[in-house]
């Protein structure tokens, strides 16, 4: 019998076992940042070291760069570790909106009002329509920035738990929505006007007239989120939820869908009165050029209102959650709902712990230029090959992919990438606007198996939320089979769109 349920173990459960036998991720991250440290120096004792035309960070100027491996054995690299330790963890992308959001989620799972709402929408919603809905909701919420990560991953848990079904499911639909959809969207979001002024900077090198516009990408945008939502629920629906075992439902109290009673339903009712009212008065400060939460120019994009969002998410569902809470008398005083927002916050506490051991291997893998060097060796690489247009666009997603485990940021790796290869492939022909979805191609796919992502030890503690022994290897055989097929169905994709000859914005050209 053991040898039969050997045989029935498929490549995704070798991926989970394997993982999961791993060592504890602060672990991992410790082993990771001793071999940073160790081939810091050896590079710098090589004198290894890239040369690349790019932006100057200090001068702003256009001009050729060279960037040495930084060992952290020299003096200056053991100070830095030293005296940087609390600025690392303090300043990791991920840790303060996560803190942040968690007090107004938390009040709201807490204090009944998400299993309530749970409930309600399971009396009403069609069980086949959940999964596109979570999937939906996860590439839309990039519009937002990081918020998705922060709300929707663990709420599509919540979700699936109440139709009573793996929350696991709903967890890798949200996280493959909000992560592997990052560059799907039927709206311009936050993260194309900083894109594409990279790719303006970078397309400048050769022609300083050439404009990059945040909307030179949004037809191919636009058609990819049907993409994303069709596969992302084919691939929860066939794959991955039917491989994860069976789920004990008895102990989770959102499970239990039994209809409300009358002064759940009234607590309800109210929760929701003061939701809408919440969001009405959020939008009364960024609703006119002259509001306060507009940006200086009177637009929304870069506005104080998209900086401060993650507070206004924290808002919107905190207080609804005291509202029902009060109504329903589970908060009856103020000490009742600090309690609630303690409780929430206590349950990151591993969290917690864990990245502040993934702050300081990151800020050191970064210090140490091991990313730049790899990204520059991998344009080295692509130029070489001396191939057409569309083959060397392809070989560049590839590339984009493998670099995404080394540099997660994809600001911070555009940066580094734009000076390169948009250049390169204007003299190829190819349009910058072209380089840049192309590289949103290999960038997305692989988001969500990339341990180097900030946010993807946020993923693992909301796993372990259904499971102690749920770690690394779960989360990445969740999240493979949407990594692998999003890449290939997305590049297919993309070759067809090419192939056609369709603009992939208003008023682009595919060829420079």
């Amino acid at each position: 019998m053991n040898n039969s349920l050997k045989e029935k173990r498929s490549l995704l459960d070798w991926i989970e076992i394997t993982g999961n036998k791993l060592p504890h991720p602060v672990t991992i991250f410790l082993i990771l940042t001793l071999l940073v440290i160790t081939i810091s120096h050896v590079l710098y004792l090589f004198g290894v070291n890239v040369s690349y035309v790019g932006i100057n960070p200090e001068s702003g100027e256009r001009e050729e760069l060279t960037v040495h491996a930084v060992s952290l054995l020299t003096g200056d690299g053991i100070r830095y570790m030293f005296t940087s330790v609390v600025e690392n963890f303090t300043t990791f992308v991920a840790l303060g909106p996560v803190l942040v959001a968690m007090i107004g989620v938390g009040v709201a799972e807490k204090s009944g009002y998400i299993s309530a709402l749970m409930t309600n929408v399971v009396t009403k919603a069609p069980r086949k329509f959940v999964t596109p809905i979570v999937v939906f909701m996860g590439v839309m919420s990039n519009v937002a920035a990081s918020v998705g990560y922060v709300v929707l991953v663990p709420l599509g848990a919540i979700i699936f738990l109440g139709f009573r079904r793996h929350p696991l499911a709903g967890l890798a639909a949200a996280f493959a929505g909000v992560a592997g959809g990052y560059s799907a969207n039927l709206l311009i979001g936050t993260n194309d006007p900083l894109l594409s002024g990279i790719t303006t900077e970078a397309a400048g090198i050769l022609d300083a007239t050439y404009i990059v516009q945040a909307t030179d990408n949004w037809f191919f945008m636009f058609v990819s989120t049907f993409l994303v939502v069709i596969l992302g629920t084919l691939i929860t629906d066939k794959i991955v939820e039917p491989r994860l075992k069976k789920f004990d439902f008895d102990n989770e109290e959102v499970s239990e869908n039994k209809a409300l009673d009358k002064q759940e339903k009234r607590a309800l009712n109210w929760a929701n009165i003061s939701a809408v009212v919440t969001v009405l008065a959020i939008l009364s400060l960024v609703a006119f050029p002259g509001s306060p939460l507009r940006g200086e120019d009177g637009g929304i994009v870069g506005s104080p209102f998209i900086s401060s969002i993650i507070f206004i998410m924290m808002l919107i569902f905190l207080v609804p959650g005291l509202v029902y809470g009060a109504v329903n008398k589970t908060i009856k005083n103020d000490k009742d709902a600090v309690k609630l927002m303690d409780g929430s916050l206590a349950t990151m506490s591993g969290f917690i712990v864990l990245i502040f051991f993934a702050a300081q291997f990151v800020a050191l893998f970064n210090y140490s230029n091991l990313g730049t060097l790899i990204a520059v060796n991998g344009a080295g690489l692509l130029e070489n090959l001396n191939i057409g247009s569309l083959p060397v666009l392809i070989v560049f997603i590839l590339i984009t992919t493998l670099i995404n485990l080394a540099i997660a940021a994809d600001s911070a790796k555009w940066a580094i990438m734009a000076p390169i290869f948009v250049p390169m492939f204007m003299q190829l022909g190819i349009a910058p606007e072209v380089t840049q979805i192309a590289y949103r191609i290999g960038d997305s796919s692989t988001n969500i198996i990339s341990p180097l992502m900030p946010f993807f030890p946020l993923v693992v503690a909301f796993a372990q939320r259904y499971g102690k022994e749920n770690g690394i290897g779960t989360v990445i055989s969740l999240m493979l089979p949407y990594s692998v097929i999003f890449l290939i169905a997305w590049t297919i994709m993309f070759v067809i769109w090419m192939l056609l000859g369709i603009p992939v914005g208003p008023g682009t050209n595919l060829s420079y």
